[in-house]
């Protein structure tokens, strides 16, 4: 295992990596397409667009694809680490290699030249310009649409492209404000690529709203994917809730009410016996235990990883797990926030999710079924989740309780915890109403989706305050609002030092 080492970033090489030019997403130029190159292949070898789309999904978990050789660099799982961390729900336990100390420490945020600001803004325009190929190339040749497979690579793309964006702007941008304030570059297209000045906060979501709109209705009635790892409709229809939810009109939030009883009405919540495994429960006894399955009926999003992927050490199981090999198990423990854990209901199963003491690592949630301390060897075959029901579950609960229907926001709760068998009682409940019952509602989403990367989102769309448990190594006891900008990520040097026309 390798000490953390910050990698500032020389401008020898910083015209290559500049997020507003094409070779910022081209680490090795010569072995890729130039844009033109790309649509003229695919002119001749429509499929190319399909191999794209591969590409984009399996970027999702390479490690490097946020160009650093940093272990915290390892795509979406990556970043669901560090917003958690953010956020302060997921706790660092420990410093012997370094990961992540400046970032729970809240140095790395306000500091442009680092690592933790650069790895995500490459991370997400890598894919912004795979996915603005796939569409260049597909409007180059079938701008009508009349290939139904074009059709639904075209909604994934533009999928892919508002999922890069939501993402940028939930990272880099403090809050939606009035919209009005100049944030990030825009690129919605491949050609003619050059140094694109910020665009303002609304036309970023109206980018992204309008791609998922379309996405979903050109995935609706599509063939079935034939992994998860790809987007499909309820995937986009997700996607196209936290967009919605995050800018927060009321006709958003009517709207997020509609989303998501679709994706309810389609995805089981996760069960009782899938959410833990209980102290003391053998896997064999519950096997449905652990989040490890990508076949799990309530997963939407994720990836069945498989020895032949490579994935290892610079992966989230090689971070959080102490059954992989793993800085987990080497002491750099990854710990749920003590106050959030003490806030858990005696009677709630999730408590069980971690151990009672200290470090309060997830034992039973997120393991090798083997159980075995650094006991999955490299290469890892335990798969990766993005995304599933519950969330949804409880983005419709809170989507109800934003448009005034109260009882009916109480009642998905009650049938989310009581029938889901996550609470015996629930009946604390009854007769919660407007500020309190959003309170209940983002705190059960904090307690639901730990460890997963949706806490942090959950905190800028509520303008949460948060405050650290006493198990921190830093600012234990402290609090911070959702707009800290210690809690943002600053935009990285490379692209201020390569982009003339940013500020502009």
């Amino acid at each position: 295992m390798r000490p953390k080492k910050i990698l500032f970033l020389a401008i020898a090489v910083s015209a290559m990596v500049s997020g507003c030019k094409k070779s910022f997403l081209e680490t090795e130029p010569s072995e890729r397409l130039s844009t033109l190159q790309y649509r003229n292949a695919v002119k001749q070898d429509p499929s190319l667009n399909v191999a794209t789309l591969r590409g984009l999904y399996t970027a999702m978990y390479t490690d490097g694809i946020g160009g650093t050789t940093a272990d915290d660099d390892f795509g979406q799982k990556g970043i669901d680490i560090y917003t958690d961390m953010l956020c302060s729900d997921m706790v660092l336990g420990g410093l012997n290699y370094g990961w992540y100390a400046d970032l729970t420490e809240y140095t790395a945020t306000i500091n442009f030249t680092t690592n933790e600001n650069y790895i995500p803004w490459r991370y997400f325009y890598r894919l912004i310009y795979g996915a603005n190929n796939i569409i260049d190339g597909i409007v180059d040749t079938d701008p009508s649409l009349e290939n139904e497979l074009n059709k639904a690579i075209m909604g994934q793309a533009k999928a892919m492209r508002a999922y890069a964006y939501f993402y940028l702007s939930q990272l880099y941008i403090p809050e939606y404000g009035d919209g009005s304030t100049k944030v990030l570059p825009i690129y919605s297209t491949a050609k003619g690529e050059g140094n694109h000045p910020k665009s303002t906060t609304k036309e970023v979501y109206d980018l992204v709203i309008s791609d998922l709109t379309e996405a979903v209705n050109l995935l609706t009635g599509a063939a079935a994917r034939t992994g998860k790892e790809q987007v499909d409709v309820n995937v986009a229809k997700g996607l196209l809730c936290y967009a919605l939810g995050a800018r927060g009109t009321p006709a958003d939030w009517a709207q997020i009410v509609t989303l998501t009883q679709d994706i309810i009405d389609e995805y089981p919540a996760t069960s009782p016996a899938a959410t833990v495994l209980l102290p003391g429960q053998t896997v064999a006894a519950n096997p449905a235990a652990g989040f490890y399955d990508v076949n799990t009926p309530s997963w939407m999003w994720g990836v069945d990883v498989t020895k032949a992927m490579g994935v290892g050490l610079l992966s989230f199981w090689g971070q959080v797990d102490y059954f992989s090999y793993s800085y987990a198990s080497a002491g750099d423990y990854k710990n749920i926030d003590n106050g959030l854990w003490a806030a858990m209901r005696p009677d709630d199963i999730r408590r069980l999710q971690f151990r009672a003491s200290n470090p309060q690592m997830p034992w039973y949630k997120f393991f090798d079924p083997g159980r075995k301390a650094q006991g999955q060897a490299q290469p890892f075959t335990t798969d990766l989740l993005y995304m599933r029901s519950d969330e949804f579950y409880l983005l419709n609960a809170e989507a109800k309780a934003r448009t005034g229907q109260d009882l009916a926001a109480v009642g998905v709760l009650e049938n989310f915890l009581g029938g889901g068998k996550r609470l015996t009682d629930v009946g604390y409940l009854t007769g919660l109403s407007g500020q309190p019952l959003l309170n209940e509602i983002y705190f059960q989403t904090r307690a639901e989706l730990w460890g997963e990367g949706k806490s942090y989102l959950a905190m800028k769309r509520n303008k949460a305050t948060t405050k650290r448990g006493n198990n921190h190594l830093s600012f234990a006891g402290q609090t911070f609002a959702y707009n800290d900008p210690k809690l943002t990520f600053s935009i990285p040097q490379a692209e201020i030092l390569n982009n003339p026309n940013l500020d502009k």
